[in-house]
């Protein structure tokens, strides 16, 4: 007797009146469309349409959809164990994984903590920063200082670091920490620095410097915030006066990690290191959640010199194996590569078939920096009709308030940067 295997549906009745998605309503929610495959850069619907990705899965899938070297790490690590506890027990993958982060973040990121997510790291890192000083006998220093427009996460400390008031957290005011905010960069990546924006800076660290114990920012790209391209100078001044004026540094390299600019990290623009960077999406090649945040030798032997001993933070995924090894294979697959000259590919693909767009009456901006394409509009995108013009013309691009951009996975062909723009352009020029 024969079996036959059946596919069900996706039932999306159930989806539309039970499941939440990102940043949408349980009474008027967003469409979703049913995805059954993905394979490289492209999105298979169960309709049976094949999009080109532009997302990168919000930045995470930067070799694209079941690569056969991924997939082999995470079938070799899965026939072994795909979790065990993280305390008192320790394993190959998660030993090898913070090697690789040691060796590729900048000098003198030491220590790793591994986490599950990038809000998580965000949080572990702002913990470091409070610990440390609390362990050191400072007890004034309980403030975190930052820019407008950042973003670091939706968990509520990343939430409080978060622009206060125009982002997507502004509904919680009142529950969270209050923190102290300075301008935000506006010097462009490729243009003049202004010197006053650091005279503006050191102004808040002057008034405030005492409180706080770090100051937090997403180096030299604004994601989330606005998508920010600003100068590597204000980086690097920042750098200087968190040394001088005794405040550490945390820098927030979730979305710029692993390459995405044009270098590994974006600190490297600037030639700084932070005293806690924070990475997480691409760490493991948009195959599993996991993340990261590294610390420097000082500032872990001052936390574990505290009262407390210990750091008091300690998720129960805590370096998941099959997370760690999928991770070791996206490091070394990426570093297997010329990605340096992707990057410059992608950059000239992005800047070359974006650029008429710069000419539409709907458009305020075009911007691109590595392999991040922006197009700035006049007006808030309606997200659900601007997606189902997407679908009809084969590509998925995700927008949010006036920003469309494209984040492709590396391995995007120039045809399919070509495609991507060009629907933008059609959309934008009805």
């Amino acid at each position: 007797m024969s079996t036959k295997h059946t596919i069900n549906k996706i039932d999306i009745e159930f989806d539309k009146n039970h499941i939440w998605h990102p940043y949408t309503s349980m009474t008027e929610p967003l469409p979703v469309y049913p995805v059954v495959s993905a394979n490289k850069n492209i999105i298979t619907l169960e309709s049976g349409e094949e999009l080109i990705d532009g997302m990168a899965s919000w930045w995470s899938a930067i070799h694209g959809y079941s690569h056969s070297v991924l997939n082999e790490a995470v079938n070799h690590q899965v026939s072994k164990m795909s979790h065990i506890m993280f305390g008192g027990i320790t394993h190959a993958p998660a030993v090898n994984l913070c090697k690789k982060l040691v060796e590729i973040t900048p000098k003198p990121l030491t220590k790793v903590f591994l986490a599950d997510s990038g809000s998580v790291s965000v949080e572990v890192a702002i913990k470091m920063a409070l610990q440390y000083w609390q362990s050191q006998g400072v007890e004034n220093k309980t403030k975190l200082m930052t820019v407008a427009k950042g973003y670091h996460g939706d968990t509520f400390a990343a939430m409080s670091v978060c622009d206060p008031i125009n982002s997507m957290h502004s509904l919680y005011q009142g529950f969270l920490p209050e923190h102290i905010f300075s301008p935000a960069p506006i010097s462009p990546f490729d243009g003049e620095f202004d010197n006053t924006e650091l005279d503006t800076l050191e102004t808040h660290f002057i008034n405030n410097h005492k409180e706080v114990a770090a100051f937090i920012i997403e180096p030299v790209v604004q994601n989330a915030g606005g998508m920010n391209f600003y100068h590597p100078d204000y980086l690097a001044g920042l750098r200087q006066l968190c040394d001088k004026y005794d405040v550490l540094l945390i820098c927030d390299e979730i979305a710029t990690g692993f390459g995405r600019t044009g270098k590994m990290f974006a600190v490297e623009h600037a030639n700084i290191s932070p005293d806690i960077m924070c990475i997480g999406k691409a760490i493991t090649g948009g195959y599993m959640t996991l993340s990261a945040t590294l610390t420097s030798n000082k500032i872990a032997k001052g936390i574990s010199e505290g009262a407390a001993g210990v750091m008091m933070h300690g998720p129960t995924f805590m370096g998941n194996p099959l997370a760690c090894a999928v991770a070791c294979a996206s490091i070394d697959l990426l570093l297997a590569t010329n990605w340096k000259k992707t990057i410059v590919d992608l950059n000239i693909w992005l800047s070359q078939y974006l650029l008429p767009c710069s000419q539409l009456n709907a458009v305020k901006n075009v911007r691109v920096l590595g392999a991040i394409g922006v197009v700035e509009v006049n007006e808030i995108v309606d997200v659900a009709l601007f997606q189902k013009q997407c679908i009809e013309q084969g590509v998925w691009i995700r927008p949010f308030g006036k920003l469309i951009y494209l984040m492709p996975p590396y391995i995007t062909p120039e045809g399919d940067i070509k495609k991507l723009a060009e629907v933008i352009f059609n959309i934008l020029d009805r």
